[in-house]
């Protein structure tokens, strides 16, 4: 092995004088791919080199790194795939690119000293784990992967083919009942799930205010916070192994009576017993708050144990446009009243101090909601993308039977978008991502979280999502915030829409089977497909129509057919498109992070004792000016990006408000209404420069 020293591997050295000017006054972006050459001869002098490919699958078995691949496929079928991968030319595009992904992705040695694969060879365990010994489709699946075209999720990426791995899916949603039975389960369930490596989600809206009466007697209940400490301390202890701290968020219901308690848990003075430091916090927003808001009225919060004593129902699960004025008259429910514009520009306060709380719409998310008729949507996850129907499990004394009930679990892949263009391959590309997560879903089943198990059994929901948008308009010479922009994103994401659905319904077809109750959705009674089938979705621009004319874009005819297929054979998926926000991977794919608009043209990222810098891809003398600063874009024309997008996906998309750290209380607020009035599901984060949150991992695709 060679020697490594300093002189040798300086590849640091290199990638920092990225930022230097040349000559003409640009970025020194040369430095970077010479950076990234002697970073691959350094990675090439400490990879364990065999013979034979097949030597070292054998090698990579038989020591426990791998799982028995060859019980699936025959070696000369195996060389056959080898060679098909051979044959696909790749090349590491940026120095962060390769950095990340043998930092955090490639196997290494027990001591982890060595490399024992590349990216190629990385791509192809994948392919083959996911494939379950089908030769065509780990061919499929590896040309998707080679070519960049299709990313799974960092825990399908990571873990598939590995012996020794954690779960592929990102994260879960559970729901807590108002007893402690139900506290207990959804404790010891979220801590089980923290363990093998998911964030976790959990709604508290159910439970009774602090001062609620139990078994009759006033005073005595604790609120939620306590619940909330409780799953702080049991993410911290469940933390995967060590490798990272785990993940949680808690959700509760704008009108819940703890609220002003809930928020101060986030602000920079908060008391350390009330205080939640490591996990997030989320809001469930109905329309009737921001009508409150909007005609100046007074805004009750209700105790929701005397609303579910006075009308059997939880407070979580009512229309507030239709309860709220009922509840306010009933003298028996208990309440506390406040100012809602106050209230307003105290949630923009809370998130200029700390980022949260997350913004859940809820009616926004239910108007829209495919599945309507079938369950409602409760909450969001730790990165506000998904969005399904959820249950209450009854959880009961030892001896009488638990009601477990579907919970949510996030099966998440992404799509780049600009080599998806660029090669044309957009039926292509989605028909894999949906497969691909297909077959991720048929491979999870999670004994230790019952009711993540039965929806994952009976709704198969995936997240297909996608990345690189600023990346791929910037190359394009599109501005982000320009009507041409949402031209673009409007006609792929309607197609990637199109063909997500004809793929569910091509899989339910040959497998003979479709999520549970598809017969009341809105997909069986063709509902769905009324507004594609009114009229054609085409360009808008000439320049956009350019982009596609190599491409079929479907029309309402095709829409019409479509249509006519699902409710012939149903579809597989309850749920098929969500947009993380796909931070991690998308540097292994020199991509732009989802669809939101680049930071810094030159991102800085430090790892350990050294600073990596990272040229957003495509950055020439002519395309810096398209990449204008997220913290410099107009967040009205950013939502308006993330609105035309939202209407073709049936979940959610991560959506990050960048302001400057003088931006008022009052202004901020606005935003959070324009969002609402968009029809947005979710705001995640707010973002100042001087605000560094700890984004959300087990969503990073």
């Amino acid at each position: 092995m060679k020697v490594l020293d300093e002189k040798t591997y300086n590849h640091v050295e290199l990638n920092n004088e990225v930022t230097q000017r040349d000559e003409t006054g640009f970025y020194k972006l040369e430095k970077d791919l010479e950076a990234l050459e002697v970073f691959m001869e350094e990675v090439e002098a400490k990879t364990i080199h065999f013979d034979s490919e097949l030597e070292r699958l054998h090698y990579l078995v038989d020591n426990d790194f791998y799982y028995d691949l060859f019980k699936e496929y025959s070696e000369t079928a195996l060389q056959d795939i080898i060679d098909h991968a051979d044959a696909i030319e790749f090349k590491f595009k940026s120095y962060m690119a390769a950095s990340k992904f043998f930092k955090d992705y490639t196997l290494k040695t027990n001591d982890k000293k060595q490399y024992l694969e590349d990216y190629r060879q990385h791509v192809v365990i994948v392919s083959l784990y996911l494939a379950k010994g089908n030769i065509e489709t780990a061919k499929r699946f590896i040309t998707s992967m080679m070519e960049q075209r299709y990313q799974p999720a960092t825990p399908t990426f990571l873990n598939a083919g590995r012996a020794r791995r954690g779960e592929m899916v990102s994260c879960f949603l559970l729901e807590v009942d108002d007893s402690l039975n139900s506290i207990n389960y959804i404790d010891s369930t979220a801590k089980q799930l923290s363990k093998i490596g998911g964030g976790v989600a959990i709604n508290l809206s159910k439970l009774r205010a602090r001062g609620e009466a139990i078994k009759g007697i006033e005073g005595v209940a604790k609120g939620v916070l306590p619940v909330a400490k409780s799953l702080e301390g049991g993410f911290s202890y469940a933390d995967q192994l060590g490798q990272r701290p785990g993940a949680g968020a808690v959700y509760l219901n704008i009108f819940h009576y703890d609220l002003p308690e809930f928020l101060d848990t986030k602000k920079v003075n908060a008391d350390e017993d009330i205080r939640l430091s490591t996990i997030s916090t989320g809001l469930v927003v109905p329309s009737k708050f921001f009508e409150l808001a909007r005609d100046n009225k007074p805004f009750s919060l209700f105790a929701p144990h005397t609303v579910e004593r006075e009308y059997g129902m939880a407070l979580d699960d009512m229309d507030m446009d239709e309860m709220y004025d009922q509840l306010v008259a009933n003298d028996n429910v208990k309440k506390r009243e406040y100012d809602a514009r106050d209230m307003l520009n105290t949630i923009a306060q809370t998130q200029l101090q700390s980022g949260y709380p997350y913004l859940m719409f809820k009616d926004n998310a239910n108007k829209v909601h495919p599945l309507g008729d079938i369950g409602q949507i409760k909450i969001s996850n730790l990165c506000t993308e998904i969005f399904q129907l959820q249950e209450t499990s009854e959880i009961n004394d030892y001896g009488t039977e638990d009601v477990i009930k579907r919970d949510i679990s996030c099966n998440l892949g992404s799509m780049n978008i600009a080599n998806v263009m660029d090669s044309g391959k957009v039926k292509e590309t989605v028909h894999e991502g949906i497969e691909a997560l297909t077959l991720v879903s048929d491979d999870t089943s999670i004994a230790n979280a019952p009711g993540v198990k039965k929806a994952n059994d009976e709704l198969h929901s995936v997240g297909l999502g996608a990345m690189n948008l600023h990346g791929y308009l910037a190359k394009n010479k599109i501005a982000y915030e320009s009507s041409e922009a949402r031209d673009f994103a409007n006609i792929f994401f309607m197609m990637l829409n199109f063909h997500s659905i004809e793929k569910s319904m091509e899989i339910a077809k040959e497998r003979g089977v479709t999520f549970k109750d598809f017969e009341r959705s809105d997909y069986a009674t063709g509902k769905y497909f009324e507004r594609y089938i009114k009229e054609d979705i085409t360009p808008e621009s000439d320049k956009v129509a350019e982009l596609f004319q190599h491409i079929h874009i479907p029309t309402k005819e095709d829409w019409a057919e479509l249509g006519q297929k699902v409710e012939e054979n149903g579809l597989y998926h309850a749920y098929r498109l969500a947009i993380a926000p796909t931070q991690s991977i998308s540097y292994v794919q020199n991509a732009t992070s989802s669809v939101m608009p680049i930071v810094d043209m030159i991102e800085r990222r430090t790892y350990g004792n050294s600073e990596t810098f990272y040229p957003m891809p495509f950055l020439s003398k002519e395309t810096m000016w398209y990449y204008k600063s997220a913290f410099n874009t107009d967040q009205m024309k950013l939502i308006d990006m993330i609105a035309t997008i939202q209407q073709h996906i049936d979940q959610g998309i991560s959506t990050i408000l960048y302001v400057n750290s003088d931006i008022s209380t009052r202004e901020l607020a606005k935003y959070y209404i324009y969002a609402h009035h968009k029809g947005l599901k979710s705001l995640y984060y707010t973002r100042n420069k001087l605000l560094s949150v700890e984004e959300c991992t087990s969503c990073a695709v």
